[in-house]
């Protein structure tokens, strides 16, 4: 007989979807350091000037041929997606003896690409051995290094390239993802722009690039690139459905997902969810979708909102487009479809014309639905688990903005108006708060496990318990196949479980010794995040916290009772 642990709910990110303006922009979803609290990330390069158009194609000589040469071959299916046809032909390359540090390189980002990451180590270290004047090979070891989530070592890559006087395109894209989730916004925008001057061509660039735009501009940018077809099939299927989603809100201009009733805060209840009388597996929310009751599992590591069939078709959520949602479980990801619900009452506070997930069942394993914290990004959001209660409140305010005349402007996540930038501010009264990694809609705490240098776990209260993955557990403790426990998620059961012996976990101020902890595989989440997720904090020790989180700053603060939990 199974051991039946808890159920593991956060779903995956394709397209960066969230919740409060349908689909957030890119700017909100990439990299920075592992560190608790880390220091401020390098002073962005001197932006450019306004990028001129890319110049027009010289007139040649249609008697003469121009051949491509074997990297510039291999660049280009790189480039289109076709990671293996690319990795063919930078080996072919390597075994011809010629130019051995630009093909390793190469072959480092089609390895990522064929998530392929322990390949993409071996390769760009060779790069960068056999020529450690190569900038570009420089570039692509921080690539990998933020993929194996070591974020510092990524910046620091990228910040010598930047600093060599010989900066790449992608040297500043790389920089662009490490103030991203270090909601150093303002910054961002100046380097992604950066970037994209050097190297209007490059798609990884572009797309990252197209994302800060307006939304008729983004529109514009994205219908063409449709209209060519070029990329990797599973990128084309989730932009296709993001220019579903920028189709329909330029149809209808008032989608803009945006609080109703100007409320600036509100408190209501958390529903204990329970698997018996006795035995408490998550908090839940009374939400009202058109005017019609459902109860939401609260989750931080789900993004916007999810429900299932038999509430969608109840409140009347209109179709937009098909869609798959999946998350932890190895039975893959389950079909539905985007939706609009015109209006979204939690408490006090009414949010109106936003896109929603609907989950092609008729069950969200066991719930109406998920719910996750993101949806009131523009709040100071308190989650008072042991009290019961969800509190809402204003964050602090930014401080002024320094007047430029050629100040830049982001169409924000919550609003579609443009408004201006800033990077991450921490006001005198949240200087105690620890400094997360925002990707997307999922928020990364360095975390120690057995006195281990920091990496990156995932604030998930949806799920049951603390995770972590067999490979890191390997690393400080001892690890057991655990037949009799079954793990289930959005995309079903997870098919090896193991248990590891001891686990001290270290995150923020806290500490906690744990024994028969379960780990298993999370490399389909890392693979769709960009970064390696080590483990997860769950429930149920989240569950004894009063966590307060600024989506916007990048912050998070747990407090303790110890008069209640002894």
């Amino acid at each position: 007989m199974s051991r039946r642990v808890g159920v593991m709910q956060f779903a995956k990110q394709f397209v960066r979807i969230l919740f409060a303006a349908g689909f957030v922009c890119a700017m909100l979803a990439t990299a920075s350091r592992a560190q608790s609290n880390p220091p401020a990330p390098a002073p962005a390069p001197t932006a450019p000037p306004a990028a001129p158009a890319p110049p027009a194609k010289p007139v040649t000589n249609p008697s003469v041929h121009y051949v491509v040469s074997p990297l510039e071959s291999a660049l280009e299916m790189l480039r289109d997606g076709d990671y293996a046809p690319a990795a063919d032909a930078y080996n072919k390359i390597i075994a011809s003896g010629a130019n051995l540090p630009a093909a390793y390189t190469g072959l480092a980002r089609a390895k990522l690409g064929e998530k392929d990451v322990a390949g993409a180590y071996d390769a760009a270290s060779k790069a960068v051995s056999l020529n450690p004047n190569f900038q570009d090979g420089h570039v692509a070891l921080g690539e990998v290094y933020f993929r194996q989530g070591k974020l510092s070592e990524a910046e620091k890559e990228w910040v010598g390239v930047a600093n060599s006087g010989h900066a790449t395109a992608r040297a500043y894209l790389g920089l662009y993802r490490i103030s991203i989730v270090t909601s150093n916004f303002k910054s961002a925008k100046d380097r992604i722009d950066r970037a994209h001057y050097l190297d209007p061509n490059d798609p990884d660039i572009w797309h990252e690039w197209a994302n800060t735009l307006s939304r008729s501009q983004r529109l514009k940018e994205l219908q063409e690139f449709m209209a060519k077809r070029q990329g990797n099939p599973d990128e084309l299927k989730n932009i296709s459905e993001y220019l579903a989603i920028l189709t329909d809100e330029s149809r209808q201009p008032t989608r803009t997902c945006s609080v109703a009733n100007d409320a600036k805060s509100t408190e209501t209840a958390l529903e204990s969810l329970r698997y018996g009388p006795a035995d408490l597996r998550g908090f839940g929310l009374n939400v009202r979708l058109n005017g019609v009751n459902s109860r939401l599992l609260i989750d931080t590591g789900a993004g916007g909102i999810i429900v299932d069939q038999h509430i969608a078709e109840k409140a009347g959520i209109t179709h937009i487009v098909d869609s798959k949602t999946g998350g932890i479980g190895d039975k893959g990801d389950v079909s539905g479809y985007i939706g609009f619900a015109k209006s979204i009452q939690v408490g006090g506070v009414e949010f109106r014309d936003c896109y929603i997930k609907v989950y092609g069942k008729r069950s969200v394993q066991g719930d109406d639905g998920l719910i996750g914290t993101n949806v009131f990004a523009g709040f100071l959001i308190d989650l008072d688990f042991p009290n019961g209660k969800l509190k809402l409140g204003p964050l602090p305010p930014e401080p002024p903005a320094p007047a430029a005349p050629n100040a830049v402007a982001q169409q924000q996540p919550e609003h579609h108006d443009a408004t201006p930038l800033y990077d991450r501010y921490i006001a005198p009264e949240m200087q105690s708060f620890t400094r997360i990694f925002r990707f997307g809609h999922m928020l990364l705490i360095p975390t120690s496990v057995n006195d281990s240098p920091a990496r990156l776990f995932l604030i998930d209260t949806g799920g049951w318990d603390n995770m972590v993955t067999p490979p890191f557990a390997r690393e400080t403790t001892k690890v057991h196949q655990a037949d009799d426990i079954t793990i289930t998620g959005l995309s079903g059961a997870v098919k090896k479980v193991y248990t590891v012996d001891h686990a001290k976990i270290v995150f923020a101020h806290f500490k906690q010794e744990r024994e028969n902890l379960v780990a298993f595989d999370l490399t389909p989440i890392s693979d769709d995040v960009g970064t390696e997720i080590s483990g997860t904090l769950g429930f149920n020790m989240l569950a004894m916290l009063d966590m307060k989180i600024d989506y916007r700053d990048g912050l998070i603060d747990f407090v303790y009772d110890k008069k209640r939990f002894h």
